[in-house]
């Protein structure tokens, strides 16, 4: 890096926030990506933390005016390597940015993007309000969470994080400042730019204040655990959950073998000891007796399926435990991950998603357990390690999975993005066309191609 760059952003954010020594800024260099996948990251690179929206719009002036390249960067919690700087540049940290005011009279959080989920949980709670989805690790920060519009467990009912954006802030490659939306809950005032940015992973603009919406908090919840012995009973019961008018927090699928190495790990029990697959149900309401009344309608609905008796967690601990085990099951299995897939199906489909994983798994001889968000049918198969296994061979089960997933209505992502790694597999459900016009925005509002250069298209 050119020692003039380095002397002229210590110049904009201060000295001691620009890192040049490799062996400080190693966990800026990689995400939560599989390491099999993972981009290998540049080392000709250097840290800047800013703490203004006129530092960032400084630095990407200054970068502009170089052609330097400049990777976005919130929590690193991606799994598809969006944030991994792949060539020379400047590694943009928002986590100086990290400011948040809850408007409870309007029911709205104004926070900056380096705030992290976490706090943004917990200062909405502190004002007696609720930031309904939970889309992922807490550490992820709030510029990340909606450059990569990261969805969850809860999207089923609450939406993903494009839902919950009233307003942002954003600046341009070329520093401009933009303020698009606000505190308002309708904005027809021409084309919907805010749109754009959310979902774009960091290739259009920095994001560095959002206004975000909040809701008053539930009055009861409760977590089931509904058995089966058949997968196919249990994902069949998803829809008819779902037609019967009953829309839970969340609806996850797990199995047996999944859960339990994951709670092994943890040092906790999963706490059903009957069936092979399960629904892990979230419900919330406003009192306890319409969760209640709720339960009792799932328990009928899946019991007409072929249901065991139900598990009802209602305490805040068995919940949290449950769903612990649940969020870790990707860390448990990670050590012996190439990749992990994040293929979405239509929701009745996903039975037929699974049925095909087992006839590929028995043609290849690999192991793909699959678990996900069985109410959205986001599903998360995992390719494992086979011993004495090429790349080539990996790449065609993935492939493979990618097609089927197509070939029955659906996409090959619907939550992680596409990042780094999943540019070679847009054409399976995109249009020349499509990527066509995504490539000229890119260039209209990126003409030197220095914003996360490499990603998504």
């Amino acid at each position: 890096m050119d020692k003039k760059v380095i002397e002229e952003l210590k110049g904009i954010v201060g000295e001691e926030w620009v890192v040049e020594e490799v062996e400080r800024i190693q966990r800026y260099l990689v995400d939560e990506t599989a390491e099999p996948v993972r981009p290998s990251p540049s080392l000709d690179v250097v840290l800047a933390k800013p703490k203004t929206t006129d530092e960032v719009s400084r630095i990407l002036r200054l970068a502009n005016k170089y052609g330097i390249p400049v990777f976005p960067r919130g929590g690193g919690t991606g799994l598809v390597g969006g944030c991994i700087p792949t060539s020379r540049g400047i590694i943009l940290s928002l986590e100086r940015m990290d400011a948040i005011e809850i408007d409870r009279e309007n029911l709205m959080a104004v926070a900056e993007a380096g705030v992290t989920l976490g706090k943004l949980i917990e200062e909405a709670e502190r004002a007696g309000l609720f930031f309904p989805p939970h889309p992922g690790d807490e550490g992820a920060q709030v510029g990340g969470l909606i450059a990569c519009n990261a969805g969850g467990a809860r999207a089923v009912r609450t939406g993903v994080m494009r839902n919950y954006v009233l307003g942002l802030e954003v600046v341009l490659p070329t520093g401009e400042i933009l303020e698009l939306g606000g505190r308002v809950l309708k904005n027809n005032t021409g084309y919907n730019l805010m749109q754009l940015f959310i979902g774009s992973e960091g290739t259009l603009g920095v994001i560095t204040k959002a206004v975000i919406r909040l809701y008053p908090r539930f009055g009861a919840t409760v977590t089931m655990i509904v058995p089966f012995n058949s997968r196919r009973d249990a994902l069949r019961s998803v829809p008819a959950i779902l037609q019967g008018g009953i829309v839970p927090l969340a609806i996850e699928y797990v199995e047996r073998d999944l859960v339990e190495r994951s709670a092994k790990r943890l040092g906790l029990t999963w706490p059903c000891k009957e069936g092979e697959a399960f629904l892990m149900i979230i419900l919330a309401e406003a009192s306890e007796e319409a969760v209640y009344l709720q339960c009792e309608k799932i328990d009928a609905i899946c019991k007409e399926n072929g249901a065991l008796e139900p598990l009802v967690a209602e305490s805040r601990r068995e919940q949290e435990e449950i769903l612990k085990i649940r969020s870790e099951i990707y860390t448990t299995l990670k050590p012996d991950t190439v990749d992990i897939l994040d293929v979405v199906v239509p929701p009745a489909r996903i039975s037929d998603f699974m049925d095909a994983i087992d006839e590929l798994e028995k043609r290849y001889g690999i192991y793909i357990p699959v678990y996900g968000h069985a109410g959205d049918g986001n599903l998360h198969p995992h390719i494992m390690k086979v011993d004495g296994w090429t790349a080539e061979q990996y790449e065609r089960v993935k492939r493979d999975v990618y097609e089927i997933a197509v070939k029955l209505g659906g996409k090959i992502t619907g939550e992680h993005g596409i990042g780094a790694i999943r540019k070679s597999y847009l054409k399976l459900c995109l249009s020349n066309e499509e990527i066509r016009i995504m490539k000229d925005i890119k260039r209209l509002l990126d003409p030197n191609n220095i914003l996360n250069p490499g990603k998504v298209i």
